[in-house]
């Protein structure tokens, strides 16, 4: 039988949703703090396959959650086509620049990426071969939009003002930079299908900033050219798209991409969801992550209530945002036990 992740997918309604988190692999787990603290750095550890096969693997191990999600993150993309990036501890991402014609021109071709992130690849081939085969691979990148503000700002900012600066005074070099990382994370994604991952998310997680038409030029419109590119080499293999923060404009979204499921974040109503999202296919979503640093009954009810609103479509159970440092696993147990047994 297909794993549950891979028919919820493909749109059957199981008794239970599959469920796993965004972020499942990390802080909140002592197994990560301990393989981390022997990788040196943050690059080192995403650059290094048994150790990043190791933590992609733990909350497996722990959990027996329904997919393991590559460990790695959408900056190392950027870091492929040549851009210095790095993690500065408690300060998120520092990354040089692309603000002139002359940096665009200095990035690699989308297609040279690919020595550079043969660990991340490698990583995907060990995980591959020791999950359970009940155990669905999730590989994903950025997408273009939330990408280019990084690259644009050399950092995360609030509103990604330096993005949206470049793309009203510059709309030909921003144009320009978002093509080029649309064909990129089209090859990076298509490897790693290649390399073993059964199902791709795309994360647009600055989705929400972009305004009026801009949204389906610089949100929908890549996903839509990333998911036709995929499914026409990979006809197999369902996308899943995250446009964080899209409020209303989360109906349609797969409709008008072709991804096989959307991801919601915690701002939606799952009500709402069910009649206007889940109405054109699967959905994934959408726990608050406070509910495992608090858990007890809240935690139950608000799992229940979100069980309840998708029951009668297909659905994947997740957060709505990565789980958070502070997260308690027992908490993540409760929530788990709740989803497969509806306590």
């Amino acid at each position: 039988m297909a794993k549950k992740l891979l028919r919820t997918l493909a749109g059957e309604r199981t008794d239970t949703p599959p469920v796993w988190m965004m972020r499942q692999a990390g802080r909140h787990l002592p197994e990560y703090r301990e393989t981390r603290s022997r990788a040196g750095d943050f690059l080192a550890l995403c650059y290094t396959p048994e150790l990043a096969a190791e933590v992609t693997l733990q909350p497996i191990r722990r959990y027996g959650l329904d997919a393991a999600i590559l460990f790695a993150d959408i900056l190392l993309l950027p870091d492929a086509l040549g851009l210095e990036v790095r993690f500065v501890e408690g300060d998120g991402p520092r990354l040089s620049t692309v603000n002139t014609r002359a940096d665009l021109d200095a990035l690699h071709p989308p297609d040279a990426i690919h020595q550079h992130l043969a660990p991340v690849y490698d990583t995907l081939r060990i995980v591959s071969g020791n999950l359970p085969s009940e155990t669905a691979l999730i590989g994903f990148a950025g997408a273009p939009w939330t990408v280019a503000t990084y690259m644009i700002a050399g950092m995360g900012v609030p509103g990604q003002d330096p993005a949206h600066a470049l793309k009203a005074e510059q709309p030909a070099l921003f144009d320009a930079l978002i093509e080029r990382l649309t064909d990129a994370t089209i090859a990076y994604l298509s490897a790693q299908i290649e390399a073993g991952a059964e199902v791709v998310k795309l994360f647009d997680s600055w989705a929400g900033s972009l305004a009026g038409e801009d949204f389906e030029i610089y949100a929908v419109e890549p996903t839509r050219r990333i998911v036709t590119a995929l499914k026409s080499r990979h006809p197999d293999t369902p996308v899943i798209a995250f446009p964080r923060e899209a409020g209303e404009r989360y109906a349609g979204f797969a409709r008008r991409t072709g991804a096989d499921c959307v991801a919601l974040d915690g701002s939606v109503d799952p009500a709402w969801a069910a009649r206007h999202v889940q109405k054109d296919g699967p959905v994934q979503g959408n726990l608050a992550p406070r509910h495992l640093v608090a858990g007890g009954d809240a935690l139950i009810r608000e799992t229940r209530s979100i069980l309840k609103a998708f029951q009668a479509g297909p659905h994947v159970f997740n957060l709505g945002h990565g789980i958070t440092p502070d997260a308690s696993p027992d908490n993540v147990h409760l929530m788990i036990d709740t989803v497969r047994h509806r306590r």
